[in-house]
């Protein structure tokens, strides 16, 4: 070979264009990532959300409390849900059913009557300070007039101030530090990655490696298999969340507000997730780069769906649907319940039974998956 070819260029071109007809699923999944994104970053994305879940615990039913409630609803950030207790509206809080409690004081009409300016109290959720900060905003912008068609005559005008005062109170994280909402979610995002990626590996590189007929002529079953190729990994799981845990505690000060040995149990749940699901990606996949492919086709709408990246509470209905089926949205809001807000296991169960029902679902079609023959 004393010179350029191009009959072996076209030669070597006619041989990869047959490699690549034989494998078309690795053109299909190279051809839908793309349009994953475009859809997801187009439709379900939104870092302004809207309509966002707000107890209202009123001790003072007055033409007052309408206006102010109407005015807040107006403005298209809060979704306002009656409730009974204060104590009611604060469990909700902590399990994250509603991002906000608005707390009317009793006697608050007459207070307004007599120009005493009483005060309105807005607990938010504040560890994902991006989800409530347009609807903070919105709160305090409200138009010192808002009351004005509902006050005596007296009082009519035009205030330089409304006539109450609207105090925020922002819970688990008041000075609304992002690295407290960001560091217990990435304990999620770093376990999915590693524990997914490596198991996604496991039975794609014996079939490549040809050490997979050596395992088929053993005699286990496919279960053995599979929880032989997962424990290794579960350890190595629990290796990492000690090595986050201590960096987010000694270097970002998050709190440790809750029971660790609970998130410990929690996570430990979520790492079978995601072994279980890498596993049956290996047993679909015929060769490694479709492994890895696979992979990014699940961790794609987790990273972008799950509250991570972008406010779960600003993506429409259809994408949070897609959301809670994802085992990361509920390790995430696990996480931040657990070490923002002291959650404890009642407070934690709606979002763990999920995690295990999907554990189990994906231990069975990977057990399924499994063929004991390499046809």
């Amino acid at each position: 070979m004393t010179r350029f070819s191009p009959a072996r260029v076209l030669a070597v071109l006619r041989k990869e264009s047959i490699q690549m007809r034989r494998d078309p699923a690795t053109i299909g999944l190279t051809m839908i990532l793309p349009l994953i994104q475009l859809f997801l970053f187009g439709y379900a994305l939104n870092a302004n959300p809207r309509h966002l879940p707000t107890a209202l615990v009123s001790a003072d039913h007055s033409r007052y409390e309408r206006t102010v409630t109407a005015a807040l609803a107006n403005t298209g950030y809060f979704d306002i849900h009656p409730y009974p207790t204060v104590q009611e509206a604060q469990a909700a809080l902590a399990r994250g059913d509603v991002l906000f409690v608005l707390r009317i004081p009793p006697d608050f009409a007459r207070s307004v009557d007599r120009g005493e300016k009483p005060s309105l109290l807005m607990e938010a959720d504040a560890t994902d300070p991006t989800a409530i900060a347009h609807a903070t905003a919105a709160m305090t912008a409200l138009n010192a007039s808002v009351l004005n068609r509902d006050l005596p005559v007296s009082l009519q005008g035009e205030p330089v101030s409304p006539p109450y005062e609207a105090i925020l109170h922002a819970r688990y994280n008041p000075e609304q530090i992002t690295a407290l909402n960001i560091v217990p979610g990435l304990i999620g995002v770093v376990l999915s990655f590693s524990t997914m990626v490596i198991t996604t590996l496991a039975i794609t590189r014996e079939r490549e490696t040809g050490t997979m007929e050596n395992l088929l002529a053993m005699p286990v079953r496919p279960v053995e298999v599979m929880l032989g190729k997962i424990v290794p990994y579960i350890g190595l799981g629990y290796a990492q969340t000690f090595l986050i845990l201590a960096v987010a505690v000694l270097v970002f000060d998050v709190p440790v507000r809750g029971s660790v040995p609970l998130l410990l149990f929690a996570l430990g749940v979520f790492i079978a997730c995601n072994l279980a699901l890498g596993f049956t990606f290996s047993t679909i996949a015929t060769t490694q780069m479709q492994a890895q492919q696979l992979v990014q086709f699940a961790l794609l709408p987790s990273f972008m769906l799950s509250g991570f990246l972008y406010p779960f509470y600003g993506m429409p209905a259809w994408a949070r649907f897609i959301g809670e089926v994802l085992p990361l949205t509920h390790v995430l809001r696990i996480c931040r319940g657990v070490l923002l807000k002291g959650n404890g296991l009642p407070e934690i169960l709606p979002d763990l039974w999920p995690m295990a029902l999907f554990a189990v679902a994906a231990g069975v079609v990977a057990a399924f998956s499994y063929h004991e023959t390499l046809d």
